[in-house]
């Protein structure tokens, strides 16, 4: 029994022994990225929790210093939770849609004072206070912007920013702050030896109808990226009908959306100059429209489902990929985590144009959600508002679904998959014209579009929790598209099957400072085109692998430099190099340059099918050889681009300018070459090719909720062809844009201005066959304009209206020889101008959060 005790005792002291430490605290410092008190409140918040005994921020260091029991709460968790409420850590970034959700004083990647190092040595932080002025309303503060802050017995104080902050140098006389502002009543605050203070004040009781709330931006550009990204919220795209990604850029300046023609009803982007399909159109960082799908691809994305786009103009990261020449654009759409439970939208225009949307979400547990995204638009209506005899848009029906799902798991690891489906019927053609009676006759034009697009991506990443700057994850795409038309007796029918996968890894090398990431890549592409008589057929293998390489310095100096190794089976192995630099010589002031090569198979006919409407014969100049992609050479160029963007106070309101210049020279471009009337010719240029772009924006506030953008750009874009150097056709070499955007009490009203230079027309045919040497289009205006109303409190229901084109210009005889639509001198495809006239739009939404 004796040795039993012992035995006893010794087993309970060791279990004393290990329980203490086990339950022993630790306590450590760490950065945690914030600017505000707003931001400190809610750092400490988030880590009271079980495992935590204390937590203490400093907005002037940036420091955090806890205390904590590792046995309940590992550090690494620690790190997640901080970036899980919108603030970025030395181990953990924060969601880009949870960051953006912070009040805009909160958001300290875009101010001078984030994650500046050496931020602080320029404030005498011993002699100064930081403070933020606010009102306390249903539990959440909300900034006073221009609160009267004041020694008490002096005339030394300041007024608080946009953002409620304030920073006041110490008073020798006093210790006491007054703080006033319209419609509350005055406070009285002893400081002390405080260095941040929040001041909340409270309504006057004879006033009570006086609400300040902090406002987000609707479009901006973070500057501590070194990639120029644009980033246009879900707000910005609320300021136009939007429908379809087509309309989602009415209000930005930097891309052009025009009709490839003036029957199919297809629209096409223009960046930098060059044609859509020099962008790379990615959605979620997936392959977007491309290839077959290009033509309607814009159409076929609700704008309802878009959560943001980004638009990188340039070489962007060889991480996405080879393809980008003129920039990408990426499409985030709604996800179910994150987004309302339920959003309902309807919309008809004054041609009856109608759109539905449906978004539905459901959160299953802490990991698990789904949703759906419906979208069903339609027209019946022929209509015809130029009475040239032609529909001025096709009319039938598009449907397209989105089904996904979405996991969270607790160490690291997250996951989304899903389905999306496709159905688009559109005829178009002349007014009389009846596809069961005159389909491939030439009784009457007309034109018949039927899509098919059936798609299943997936994605699957883990972030490493005892070190969240490493990660890992794969992200993959299958989809098969279907094209059948016909114009007029021209039959054009599609296929493409796309593989697309890509495996990325990314880590820090010794510190921050030195970022790595690295992967391969697959992509295979099957096509079948039949058009007439002619039969097409590719496959496309294409695997590669890359790596790129951040460094940064006292976040002042960002330099980004990549390359990728690919191989495709039909034109051997090609690298492609790209550098990005960003560089902040002082706050306020940010400078980008990049440089990079791109290249890309040229899907001829899917990207032209525009010029398939008119009568012209189609010649592939390829010495016969029709085997690889038409016997043509893949497309390669250099972009070479550099911007500066500042800062400005004005107003006593944050503004910016921006300018910027983007140069592409192609070492080989297939040429689409429509100078002579009566013909189509593809062939690869044996000369110069190369697009000069200018851009200036500035945006300001010239008065509390009045936003005011105001853009002018420059095109110099010229080709080699068989005629020798011209401009590039139908590009305007000038554009004014202005945007106004104004917020009242639930009312929005917004209104663009464009104004666009001439193009150049390439030569056309007379009624006596005579050809029209080639001739610039007038200068034109066109005005858009949309009134909404949020008609409760919690934002539930909002009601617009609005008008598209209200200049009523339109481009006069946009079909050449529409009353001989069988003739050779027929054609669509000449447009420069609206060919719609003035159209009002009215629509509702609903939405359940």
């Amino acid at each position: 029994m004796k040795y039993i005790r012992r035995i006893i005792i010794i087993v309970l002291l060791l279990q004393s022994i290990l329980v203490q430490a086990q339950t022993t605290d630790s306590s450590t410092s760490f950065k945690v990225f914030g600017v505000c008190v707003q931001c400190k409140q809610r750092i400490e918040k988030t880590l009271k929790i079980k495992g935590i005994k204390s937590a203490q921020w400093s907005a002037e260091t940036k420091m955090l210093n806890v205390t904590y029991t590792p046995s309940i709460i590992p550090l690494q968790k620690i790190h997640q939770r901080i970036a899980s409420a919108g603030h970025d850590t030395e181990l953990g970034k924060a969601k880009d849609g949870v960051y953006q959700a912070l009040p805009d004083c909160c958001h300290y990647r875009e101010m001078t004072e984030s994650h500046d190092d050496e931020a602080a040595e320029t404030v005498d932080t011993i002699n100064q206070i930081r403070g933020i002025v606010v009102e306390t309303k249903n539990g959440v503060n909300h900034p006073l912007a221009g609160a009267s802050i004041l020694w008490a017995g002096t005339n030394i104080g300041v007024r608080s920013n946009d953002h409620g902050e304030f920073l006041l140098s110490k008073s020798n006389e006093t210790n006491k702050l007054v703080v006033s502002y319209a419609g509350f009543k005055t406070d009285t605050v002893t400081i002390g030896d405080l260095k941040e203070v929040e001041i909340s004040l409270s309504h006057k009781e004879n006033l009570t109808a006086v609400v300040v709330t902090a406002r987000k931006k609707t479009t901006y550009v973070d500057v501590n990226n070194p990639f120029r990204i644009t980033t246009i919220t879900k707000k910005e795209l609320l300021k136009a009908a939007c429908c379809n990604l087509s309309e989602s850029f009415e209000t930005n300046p930097s891309v052009d959306v025009s009709y490839n023609d003036a029957v199919t009803g297809s629209k096409q982007i223009q960046l930098l100059g060059l044609a859509g399909n020099y962008t790379q159109l990615t959605v979620e960082n997936l392959p977007g429209p491309r290839g077959i799908a290009t033509p309607l691809g814009l159409n076929s994305i609700a704008g309802p489902w878009v959560e943001s786009i980004q638009l990188i103009k340039g070489s962007g990261s060889v991480v996405n990929g080879f393809e980008s020449i003129a920039g990408q654009i990426n499409v985030e759409l709604k996800k179910p985590r994150e987004t309302d439970k339920l959003y309902l939208n309807g919309y008809v225009n004054s041609m009856g144009k109608t759109d539905v949307n449906l978004n539905l979400a459901h959160k299953l547990n802490d990991k698990w959600s789904t949703g759906i995204l419906l979208h069903d638009d339609f027209l019946y209506n022929k209509v015809d508002q130029n009475n040239d005899g032609f529909r001025d848009l096709p009319t039938g029906n598009q449907f397209s679904a989105v089904h996904r799902w979405q996991y969270l798991g607790e160490h690291g690891l997250m996951s989304q998959f899903g389905v999306k489906l496709m159905l688009d019927d559109k005829v178009g053609g002349e007014v009389a014209y009846n596809p069961s009676a005159d389909k491939i006759t030439t009784t009457h034009y007309g034109l018949g579009i039927n899509s098919k697009r059936y798609e299943v991506f997936g994605k699957i990443g883990y972030v490493f929790p005892d070190k969240m700057y490493k990660s890992i994850g794969f992200e993959a795409s299958v989809f098969n598209h279907q094209q059948d038309a016909y114009f007029g007796l021209t039959t054009y029918d599609a296929k493409q099957n796309n593989i697309y996968g890509n495996l990325i890894y990314a880590t820090q090398i010794k510190s921050e400072a030195h970022n790595i990431k690295t992967g391969l890549s697959f992509l295979y592409d099957h096509y079948n085109e039949q058009l007439n008589a002619a039969n097409y057929k590719r496959t496309e293998v294409v695997p590669g692998a890359f790596a790129e390489y951040t460094f940064k310095y006292k976040n002042k100096l960002d330099v980004v430099t990549g390359l990728r190794v690919d191989h495709n089976n039909l034109f051997g192995w090609f690298a492609t190099p790209r550098l990005n630099i960003r560089y902040e010589p002082i706050n306020g002031t940010t400078i980008r340059l990049s440089t990079g090569r791109g290249q890309r198979t040229a899907n001829i006919f899917a990207e032209n099918m525009g010029y398939l409407v008119s009568s012209r014969n189609v010649f592939v100049l390829n010495n016969g050889d029709n085997s690889n992609a038409y016997g043509l050479r893949p497309e390669v160029a250099w972009n070479k681009g550099i911007s500066v963007d500042q800062k400005l106070r004005l107003f006593s309101h944050d503004a910016n300018f921006a300018v910027d210049f983007y140069r592409n020279d192609f070492i080989n471009q297939v040429v689409i070459d429509v100078e002579s009337p009566m013909q189509l010719m593809f062939y690869n240029f044996k000369g110069q090719s190369y697009s000069n772009s200018l851009q200036a924006e500035f945006n300001f506030t010239p008065l509390n909720k009045f936003d005011v953008r105001l853009a002018y750009r420059y095109f110099d874009v010229k080709t080699d062809y068989i005629n020798g150097l011209l401009d590039k056709p139908l590009t305007a070499k000038h554009r004014a844009f202005t945007n106004l955007a104004y917020d009242l009490n639930g009312w929005k009203l917004d209104y663009t201005f464009n104004l666009v230079g001439q193009k150049r027309i390439p030569a056309s045919m007379n009624s006596s066959m005579e050809v029209i040497k080639s001739s610039y289009s007038p200068v034109y205006t066109t005005m858009n304009a949309q009134v909404s109303k949020t008609l409760d409190k919690k934002g539930a229901w909002d009601f617009y209206i609005g008008g598209e084109n209200l200049t009523n210009y339109m481009q006069q005889n946009a079909i050449i020889a529409a009353d001989m639509p069988f003739s050779n001198r027929f054609d669509a495809s000449m447009i420069w101008g609206p060919i719609n006239g003035r159209q009002f739009y009215g629509g509702f939404r609903f939405k359940i959060k």
